[in-house]
């Protein structure tokens, strides 16, 4: 447990300086941390279940579903900053590995309230809500080792 708060908060590969110790004094306890994780990715999947079957209600449907959705989405990916702190977050989102994910997710998640709010288009909404998902998932699996190379294998096999 120890090796992994180390790894998270990014203290086995950064030179400690005199910032770092301010900052670390000033988090949050790692069972702090674990206890924001948490929360913050029940209530993202609670949402993005609610947006789901928010969507069946008549006339404001369209409109319930892709906030609750999108807004789960983004508490999903928010609750990781409570493990690393916000700024390593940013910095491991934007690597060269997990760019075109990363991009790809906003993307999905501003196209989709787009098309429910300007455009009123309830199935571009639905297909960018599968897009999202979509994005969200291979950005995720670039952060377990070879997840990304295994899925690639796995559909070329599938597909030849």
């Amino acid at each position: 447990m120890d090796k992994l708060k180390k790894v998270l908060s990014g203290q086995d590969t950064e030179d400690r300086g005199g910032l770092a110790e301010v900052v670390e004094a000033s988090s949050l306890s790692w069972g702090t941390r674990i206890k924001g994780f948490i929360a913050c990715f029940a209530t993202g999947i609670v949402c993005s279940l609610l947006g789901t079957l928010l969507l069946w209600v008549p006339r404001k449907g369209l409109y319930l579903f892709a906030v609750f959705y999108t807004f789960g989405n983004i508490a999903s990916i928010g609750s990781t900053v409570f493990l690393m702190g916000p700024m390593k977050q940013l910095k491991r989102m934007f690597e060269p590995t997990r760019l075109i994910a990363t991009v790809m997710v906003l993307l999905c998640f501003a196209l989709t309230l787009c098309s429910a709010f300007w455009w009123h288009n309830k199935g571009l909404a639905l297909i960018f809500c599968v897009l999202q998902s979509l994005a969200l998932t291979w950005y995720s699996l670039s952060f377990i080792p070879y997840a990304r190379d295994a899925v690639k294998k796995c559909f070329a096999v599938c597909l030849a």
